[in-house]
């Protein structure tokens, strides 16, 4: 993995990356079956364009990057390829994280621990703490996480407050629910990538998302690499981002 870089006004094509870009990385299986393979040799390679997204976004300067590795909903598929994708987490965290160590990413965890095995657990756990004190990209893993769950976990954390005379019920606002989320101090996602053609969230980021800007490439994630991450935010330039405001109006 090439060192990350560290440059004050990183652009793609003369215009500044987004801070924040998130992938919902999806079609491991469909790249699979179109080969004639089986799915776990989509998940495999899937890990192996993990790297190469990690690598080009450090290089282009983005300082947040959040995947969407494993859904609350995915405990449902077979037994068998949720042992190959948790085989794949374990091997991807005791090979890659020295590397993105030294390099200076810091990996965070988003999504519920309660009930995860031990081992997965531990692993999470010593990503976090080895690499807390780096700066020049977080990679923000989301790990049996749901966007719905997300926003209960915090409605159940305000309503203790509440409960027990810490907050009122009117101090329940929008930015107290922001605080209460998995992650709050990680800045909302200029962008969301979906690879393989699917338009829709699947529950990721519901809350963060509000104001986000949406691309949807029709590269299966094996296929994933710096010209697909480049033509994504090549698309979010092209985009007029209004926050709820109105356009800019020409000539003033």
């Amino acid at each position: 993995m090439s060192n990350v870089a560290a440059s004050a006004t990183p652009s793609v094509s003369g215009f500044d990356v987004p801070r924040h870009v998130a992938i919902i990385m999806d079609g491991n299986g469909r790249w699979a079956a179109s080969r004639g393979l089986p799915r776990s040799e989509g998940h495999r390679r899937g890990v192996e364009a993990l790297r190469r997204a990690v690598r080009a976004a450090g290089d282009l300067g983005v300082k947040y990057l959040t995947i969407f590795s494993f859904s609350a909903e995915n405990w449902t598929r077979p037994a068998s390829e949720i042992r190959d994708l948790m085989g794949l987490l374990k091997r991807f965290i005791r090979n890659d994280l020295a590397e993105l160590h030294s390099n200076g990413v810091r990996v965070r965890i988003i999504g519920e621990r309660e009930g995860l095995s031990p081992d997965i657990l531990g692993l999470l756990q010593e990503a976090e703490e080895l690499t807390r004190a780096n700066q020049n990209l977080t990679l923000v893993v989301a790990f049996n996480y749901g966007g719905r769950q997300e926003i209960a976990r915090a409605a159940r954390r305000l309503a203790i407050e509440v409960s027990e005379g810490r907050m009122t019920p009117d101090q329940v606002t929008a930015d107290a629910i922001g605080g209460a989320l998995d992650l709050p101090e990680l800045p909302d996602p200029d962008l969301i990538i979906r690879t393989s053609g699917e338009q829709r969230l699947s529950n990721f980021l519901l809350w963060q998302s509000a104001y986000t800007e949406f691309v949807f490439l029709p590269v299966h994630w094996p296929d994933f690499d710096r010209a697909a991450l480049e033509s994504a935010l090549s698309e979010f330039y092209r985009r007029e981002r209004r926050f709820g405001g109105l356009a800019a109006q020409a000539g003033g």
